[in-house]
Parts: structure tokens; sequence; C-alpha cells
């Protein structure tokens, strides 16, 4: 599609502001039937995603991308990696617009196209879901969640080395990342201390001890900013045309992909 030489590109690919010059025929997402996935790291959107993709589908822009057009770039003014700044600045956005990545993705418009399915990869946290369910009664919403723990070992990858389990001075070091662990913050309030055992064990399938600590302070912050039980508790009093509940720790890929086709 070309656009005439009095409207700007997208904001991002697909998506305008809801200011400015539009390409005929654009929407409000908010007016939009869009499926919504809702997880923090490392609850399998990516597997929900692929199950989803055997049908007319168009994934819009996921979240880091909208994040950085409409809420990092404006505050910070650059390009901004790491994490815990991202989670800062994102705070500091949601205390001005309460309903958070909702409200930023409810205010954009796109060119819908026949017989498509639009999702969003996703939202996290009560404040996002409860805004964007109140206030965007089209969206429907696919909740995926698992054990923090295995969220952590998700977030490692998988781990082809060979067992260094007898590798001299490891039994140390195991026990030096598990004081670690428990040094960081929030780690008592979310992992119990069997929960910080196994992922100080993880050195034994080969995980370097600083990127256990780096994927667990992911997990935790997360946890700190988004409250995934507190957004699947409110998810659980939607009419059930509108949500799918899917616990990724007990279902194979193929039950996700069946239960996903048989709610859509």
């Amino acid at each position: 599609m070309t656009l005439p030489p009095s409207v700007p590109p997208s904001v991002l690919s697909g998506l305008w502001p809801e200011h400015g010059p539009r390409p005929e025929g654009a929407a409000p997402l908010s007016a939009t039937a869009l499926i919504v996935l809702v997880g923090v790291t490392g609850v399998g959107k990516s597997t929900a995603l692929g199950a989803l993709a055997s049908g007319p589908l168009r994934v819009l822009p996921d979240r880091r991308e909208v994040t950085d057009a409409v809420m990092i770039g404006p505050l910070a003014g650059r390009a901004v990696t790491d994490r815990q700044e991202r989670f800062a600045l994102t705070a500091s956005y949601r205390q001005l617009h309460p309903g958070g990545m909702a409200q930023a993705l409810g205010s954009l418009w796109t060119v819908p196209r026949p017989g498509e399915r639009l999702v969003f990869d996703g939202l996290r946290g009560l404040d996002e879901v409860r805004y964007a369910a109140e206030t965007f009664p089209e969206w429907r919403f696919v909740n995926l969640h698992a054990p923090d723990l295995l969220r952590v070992r998700r977030l490692l990858g998988r781990n082809d080395a060979f067992d260094q389990a007898g590798q001299t001075g490891q039994r140390e070091e195991g026990q030096e990342l598990l004081a670690a662990l428990r040094d960081l913050p929030g780690a008592g309030e979310v992992f119990s201390e069997a929960d910080l055992q196994a992922l100080a064990d993880l050195i034994h399938e080969g995980h370097p001890p600083g990127e256990i600590l780096s994927k667990t302070r992911i997990v935790l912050s997360e946890r700190q900013n988004y409250d995934p039980d507190a957004a699947r508790a409110f998810l659980s009093t939607l009419p059930p045309e509108r949500v799918l509940d899917l616990d990724t720790a007990a279902l194979a890929l193929e039950a996700v992909a069946s239960r996903l086709q048989g709610w859509l």
C-alpha cells in the first residue's frame, strides 16, 4: 500500500498513532476484534503464536516494539536495552497512563484486511489486563502461565553442552551461586528454598552462574512490576468466550495448538 504524500509512514509496521494523518480504511485497534496474548517472559507465547499461524493471521508489532515507539523513545529520547532501565521507564509511563501497554495499544490504528486475525503479544499484569478488558469489549485474551522456576529454565534456553557435574570446584561455585540467588531482591517471596537450590543446581547442566543470576533477575523484576497471578484471577471472571487459560507447563505443544484452534 502506498500512502499519499500527506500521510507519514506508520509509527510501527502497519500501525499509526491516533493523532495525525492515517491511510484510507484505517480503524482504531480499540474497536477491532483483537486476540491478545497475556503472560510474562518464558510462559510460551511464541508457542501460542506458532499454533495460531495455521489460519489468516497478522501478528502486530510486539510488546517490545510498541514499548520502544510509544513509551521508551518519548521518555528517554534514545534507545534503551537494559531491562532494569526499561522496567523503570515503563513504570513511569504507567504512572501517567494507568492502562500501561493496553492503553498504548488501544491508541493505535491499523488497516484491517478481510478475514484476517489480528494478534498482539502481549499484555502483562492486572492493570493492563483489566484496562483492556473493560475498555475494549472486542478484545479476546489467551492467558499463558507457567511456574517461575520453569520460566527461568526456559529463559536459559536449551543446553546442549556436556554435563559438567564432575568439574573441580563446582560444589563451591554452586554454594556461592545459591547465596547470590538468596540475596536477590524479592527472591524469598517468589521462590522457595527448594526452588533456589534447584536454580543453583542448574550449573550442573552447564549453565554459567552469571546467566542463571541474570535470568532469575528478569523473572523477579517482572514479578515486581506485573502480577501474573492477579491478572489470571481477573481474567477468570470474564465470559469463557473472551478468555482461554493455558498452563504451558502441563500442556504439550500439540495440546496448546488444539485448545487454541478449538477456542477460536
